[in-house]
C-alpha cells in the first residue's frame, strides 16, 4: 500500500525533528488521498525525551474543525531522535487501530504506517511513501 505525501510535510517534519533533538516532537497531518499540510503540537509527555503525547487541545481543535467542514484529520507524526523509524511497543500500545496514518522520522529517515488490528506490535502495518 501507498501514501502519497507532500514534499513540504516531509521537509516540515524532518526539520521540526532535526529543531526538537534530543526531544520527541510531534504533530498533526492533514488530508484526504494526499497528506498535503502537517502541523507541530506541544509534546506534552511527562518525559520528553523518550516518549511523546501530542497536545489535548491541538488534537480536539482539529477534531472539531473536521467536523465542521474543514480539512480531515489524516492522522499523526512524531519523531525518534535516538532511535531509527519503526513503531515502538509503546507507540502501539498508544494508537487505537482507527485507519489513521502513523509518520515517524529518525534523522532524515521517514517511514509511514496505518494503524490497524495486526501487523507489527499487532497495530501497524507499513506504507510505501510516494512523496507529491
Amino acid at each position: 500500500m501507498k501514501v502519497r505525501i507532500s514534499s513540504c510535510v516531509i521537509e516540515l517534519i524532518q526539520q521540526g525533528a532535526a529543531t526538537a533533538a534530543p526531544l520527541e516532537v510531534c504533530g498533526l497531518l492533514f488530508g484526504g488521498e494526499q497528506v498535503a499540510r502537517a502541523s507541530v503540537t506541544a509534546n506534552v509527555a511527562a518525559d520528553p525525551r523518550r516518549h511523546f503525547e501530542i497536545d489535548p487541545g491541538a488534537l480536539i481543535a482539529a477534531l472539531r474543525a473536521e467536523r465542521a467542514g474543514e480539512e480531515r484529520l489524516a492522522g499523526y507524526w512524531h519523531s525518534h531522535p535516538s532511535g531509527d523509524t519503526l513503531p515502538s511497543v509503546t507507540d502501539a500500545a498508544m494508537a487505537a487501530p482507527d485507519g489513521k496514518l502513523w509518520i515517524i522520522v529518525a534523522g532524515q529517515d521517514v517511514s509511514a504506517w496505518r494503524a490497524g488490528d495486526s501487523g507489527l506490535h499487532g497495530r501497524f502495518a507499513r506504507l510505501e511513501i510516494e512523496i507529491a
